[in-house]
């Protein structure tokens, strides 16, 4: 797989000023990493706020409300931008650019928007629009270059869409279906993504910035990690025995420890632009464990949750945005403060949701409100410290 982020050879960024012209909508990347960072920022310091009773403002009070904006807002955002970038090296065909673009954005504001309003089946249908019209975009540029590698994104986005609408109509009681049973199988679509995108990226991105490191990959270990995550996917749907999803989370969670293990996460402190992925697929492991603990009742079923949102999809999407958005401004693949600080904090609110929490369960309270907080601020760093990069075009001159 080509990666996308193109860089320039050499260490330091060009002299010459870039040109001031608005590059926004250049590439998916540009719009959808700024609007899920500034999301990510701002809607959860208005839940831990409201949770930590700072003010009454009605935003999300519902955890089934939360659980969906950071699944099916947030992470199906930064997929998108991903997905419209990479396919674009991928198959060597245009994806979605300017107007088109935009309104992609646009309809993914929609979603946000009416989940506030008292309209559930609007918001329905723009939530699960979402993912199926991304989908479309990435299918034409696929199926013109005959790109059949990648077709299973499609799938697994439409899926994604399906799935959100089924947990709107389901909390309208239209269908008979438990809210939390949704969003469990959205959360399993989610992990596979980012185990296939973390196979395919991680080991290359680990021999390209740790010198005289070979991460490796063994297919005995690739099948067992990846299958093991659609028997889970399979074992949600059926809503089978808790004693069957104890027994093979831990299996999938040794497969995913071993393939972690084969890529030498311990030698690539050095380069913060790859520990921080490493860190962030660990969190797997974390999840599955814990998710087995929960099922067996040793611990609560929020901190596996937590221990995938914020470990594994944020440590992702935070070490992925940066990367990404470095590489396609023509800007060296080097982490500065800003970012490292961002990594620390997103690291730092995993720990204190998943760990503090179990240590310390008559601060449950306290840990939610401070991993927030850190949550909040590592996006909203980047946020900030991305809008000049993400809007402006390339320093090296080229399209994108």
């Amino acid at each position: 797989m080509q990666l996308p982020d193109a860089h320039p050879a050499a260490g330091t960024e060009r002299s010459s000023a870039p040109p001031e012209d608005f590059a926004l909508w250049n590439l998916g990347f540009r719009p959808f990493y700024l609007l899920a960072s500034a999301f990510a920022s701002v809607s959860i310091l208005l839940w831990v706020g409201e949770y930590a009773g700072v003010w009454q403002s009605g935003y999300l009070r519902d955890p089934v409300w939360h659980a969906h904006e950071m699944l099916f807002g947030f992470t199906v955002a930064v997929i998108a931008g991903f997905l419209f970038t990479a396919g674009r090296n991928w198959t060597g065909q245009p994806t979605p650019t300017g107007p088109l673009l935009a309104g992609y954005a646009l309809l993914w504001l929609a979603g946000r928007i009416t989940v506030l309003t008292p309209y559930p089946m609007t918001a329905a249908l723009l939530n699960a629009a979402f993912p199926i019209a991304v989908a479309v975009g990435l299918a034409v540029p696929l199926a013109r270059s005959r790109n059949r590698r990648n077709y299973f994104f499609v799938a697994l986005l439409v899926a994604l869409g399906v799935v959100t609408f089924a947990m709107h109509i389901a909390r309208l009681g239209i269908v008979v279906m438990p809210q939390r049973a949704t969003l469990q199988i959205g959360l399993d679509i989610l992990l596979f993504v980012i185990a296939v995108m973390g196979g395919r990226v991680i080991p290359m991105f680990t021999n390209n910035g740790v010198p005289g490191l070979r991460a490796t990959r063994h297919p005995a270990v690739e099948k067992l990690a990846l299958g093991g995550i659609l028997l889970l996917l399979a074992v949600d749907v059926a809503q089978l025995d808790a004693s069957v999803v104890a027994v093979i989370a831990l299996g999938v969670a040794l497969a995913h420890a071993a393939r972690l293990w084969l890529w030498q996460p311990w030698r690539t402190t050095p380069a913060p632009l790859v520990w921080v992925l490493h860190v962030a697929y660990a969190w797997i492991v974390v999840h599955l464990v814990l998710r087995a603990l929960s099922a067996w009742g040793y611990v609560g079923a929020p901190f596996a949750v937590h221990a995938l949102t914020i470990g594994t999809i944020g440590g992702m999407t935070i070490g992925m945005m940066t990367r990404t958005a470095r590489g396609h401004s023509g800007r060296p693949l080097v982490a500065d403060r800003f970012e490292v600080a961002c990594y620390l904090l997103i690291l730092a609110a995993a720990v204190i949701r998943v760990f503090g929490g179990i240590a310390l369960p008559e601060m449950y309270r306290a840990t939610v409100v401070l991993s927030g907080v850190c949550w909040s601020a590592g996006f909203g760093v980047y946020a900030v410290r991305y809008w000049p990069i993400l809007t402006r075009p390339r320093l090296d001159g080229k399209p994108g």
